[in-house]
């Protein structure tokens, strides 16, 4: 049996070691794109402040770990997708041939239709390769222009605050992170930001970026121009899928999957980034570009690639859990609440502290916070076990922060019951 992986990120990563241990006989060949060994994008801010060396950024850290697991890698990118003949032809010309295929390609930066993107100094910030660029261009006390705020660029405005440069951020969404956060969050966001001595503009566009030689002009859609040594565009990402037109492969948002992660077209599988995945809180499928989903993703595929679709997937909850300069903020589930539902709310602007509960009947069903962290895995536990709260609902609509006196309730009411 010969597997094939396109991509080399945390889903074909997991896929691939995860195939190697439940069928030691196949071969497991991995393809991807990037000149260096599989890497985490959430790791390069680490790599830009310093933190890490690239070697730090590498989801296995042993130089001949893929080659002792018996995974083949091979360097290249997948350009297109033959079903019906079982192979994958590469930008080199390569032709690989497959008995079954996990497609594993990622996402890819969203560019803006802005003018004066292609100037060097206005880069990316996806690939360690643009990190280096940065790195040469955010120099201490250089004035930065970031575009977007969502949860990427938010990851990456802590780099530049540490890297002690001059940074504007400009969003055009209501708020930062807006995505993941709601009004008070992403208002007590922005706020912390600014009191670190970043300017945030949000409900702002970006008309154009004008070029000198001794400088790049943000020019904002109010009229506002922001001088700037290095602008960094961080606009969103979408499932990079392109390669797949005339594949037959069904596509929507991302990469159509069932419930066994399986494609419309036959020993095709999809996980990670690019694939449209049953999401746990809606029954519907959805893209949720997060590193632990994508690995989730990777080895449910790999049980069923090898299992033939022996084990369904219960689908991913959606979950962000962000950082920044010291504030963490986070957001599960059905965060923005559910039809009928019920909600309790805290708010302490002054300590930059702020939680919100959704519930369905007596059950949570999603949650948004700042400042509160300490009991994350319980508040995750609640929503994935949609354990029935009774009494502890309204004991939470008052007092949201009982998350952990309610978990124990509930699981002590429950074994009761047992």
């Amino acid at each position: 049996m010969h597997y094939v992986i396109a991509g080399a990120g945390p889903a074909a990563v997991a896929a691939a070691e995860h195939l190697k241990e439940l069928d030691p006989s196949a071969k497991v060949t991995m393809i991807g794109a990037q000149q260096q060994p599989p890497y985490s994008r959430m790791a390069i801010p680490y790599y830009l402040t310093g933190k890490v060396k690239e070697e730090g950024t590498y989801l296995r850290r042993a130089a001949n770990h893929y080659e002792e697991k018996g995974i083949e890698f091979v360097h290249g990118e997948v350009v297109s997708l033959d079903g019906p003949g079982h192979t994958v032809s590469l930008a080199d010309g390569q032709t690989i041939g497959y008995d079954k295929l996990l497609l594993a390609t990622g996402a890819e930066p969203i560019i803006p239709p802005v003018p004066g993107m292609d100037d060097p100094r206005v880069q990316q910030c996806w690939h360690l390769e643009d990190a280096e660029r940065i790195i040469e261009l955010a120099k201490p006390g250089a004035r930065a222009v970031q575009v977007g705020a969502g949860f990427i660029g938010c990851i990456i405005l802590e780099s530049w605050v540490l890297r002690e440069v001059n940074l504007t951020v400009v969003e055009m969404g209501p708020r930062m992170v807006p995505r993941m956060l709601g009004e008070k969050a992403g208002g007590l966001l922005q706020k912390w930001c600014e009191s670190k001595g970043v300017t945030v503009h949000t409900n702002t566009r970006v008309q154009s970026i004008e070029s000198t030689p001794e400088e790049l002009k943000v020019v904002l859609e109010n009229g506002e121009t922001c001088a700037a040594d290095v602008v960094i565009v961080s606009t969103g990402v979408k499932p990079r899928i392109a390669y797949l037109d005339g594949s037959g492969i069904t596509v929507d948002q991302g990469i159509v999957v069932d419930q066994h992660m399986q494609t419309s077209v036959a020993d095709v599988y999809a996980a990670g980034d690019c694939a449209q995945g049953l999401d746990f809180s809606t029954g519907e499928t959805a893209v949720h570009a997060v590193q632990p989903t994508a690995t989730e993703h990777g080895r449910v595929a790999a049980a069923n690639m090898v299992g033939n679709n022996s084990l369904p997937y219960k689908g991913s909850l959606n979950m962000n859990i962000l950082d920044t300069l010291g504030l963490v903020t986070c957001s599960f589930g059905a965060w923005e609440g559910v039809e009928g539902g019920d909600s309790g709310e805290m708010f302490n602007e002054g300590n930059y502290q702020y939680i919100n509960l959704q519930f369905k009947d007596d059950v949570l069903v999603g949650a948004n916070s700042v400042g509160y962290h300490e009991h994350l895995g319980v508040l995750r536990g609640l929503i994935e076990t949609q354990v029935p709260l009774g009494a502890w609902k309204e004991r939470l609509k008052k007092n949201p922060v009982q998350l952990a006196d309610a978990y124990v309730g509930v699981n002590q009411s429950e074994l009761k019951v047992s």
